[in-house]
């Protein structure tokens, strides 16, 4: 059975176009990427009536719905199905208060599984990629890409 997340909040965006560069519509060599506009005299950055809008901090997500995706789960990056660490001898890996920095993993998502959904690294090779995907099946975890390089029997 597909695991369903825990809430499901209606995603309301503020704002869905993006912000385009001023004059980039005018010229070619402008490209539309936003950059923010630095001269004395620009009328985008005063504010002009019928000018491009700037991005500022009043479009941004709620802070419920922030990093949601559509299905309702936030996005988790995995590497691994256990948490591993380095030992101090082998590699200098600990932040300044001794504690290790590992790699994200799966069985991280045990007790989270109804609010954030496995996303595999795309640096896992196929074999890991089926280890983990039969591990999160076990600890009801969703996959968002979960047939990524894996190839079916006919083909090989």
């Amino acid at each position: 059975m597909a695991v369903k997340p825990l809430t499901k909040p209606k995603i309301l965006k503020k704002r869905t176009k993006k912000f385009i560069r001023h004059q980039s519509d005018r010229y070619n060599k402008i490209k539309k990427n936003w950059r923010k506009p630095k001269g004395i005299d620009n009328r985008v950055r005063r504010r002009f009536k019928g000018q491009f809008l700037m991005p500022n901090i009043g479009y941004g997500s709620a802070k419920k719905t922030k990093h949601v995706m559509p299905d309702g789960f936030k996005k988790f990056l995995v590497h691994n199905v256990r948490v591993w660490c380095w030992s101090l001898t082998l590699h200098k890996s600990r932040t300044s208060t001794g504690h290790c920095v590992a790699h994200q993993e799966l069985e991280v998502l045990l007790m989270q599984n109804r609010s954030f959904a496995a996303e595999i690294s795309r640096t896992v090779s196929s074999r890991k990629r089926k280890l983990i995907v039969e591990r999160a099946q076990q600890l009801a975890i969703k996959v968002t890409n979960p047939n990524a390089r894996l190839r079916s029997e006919e083909n090989e």
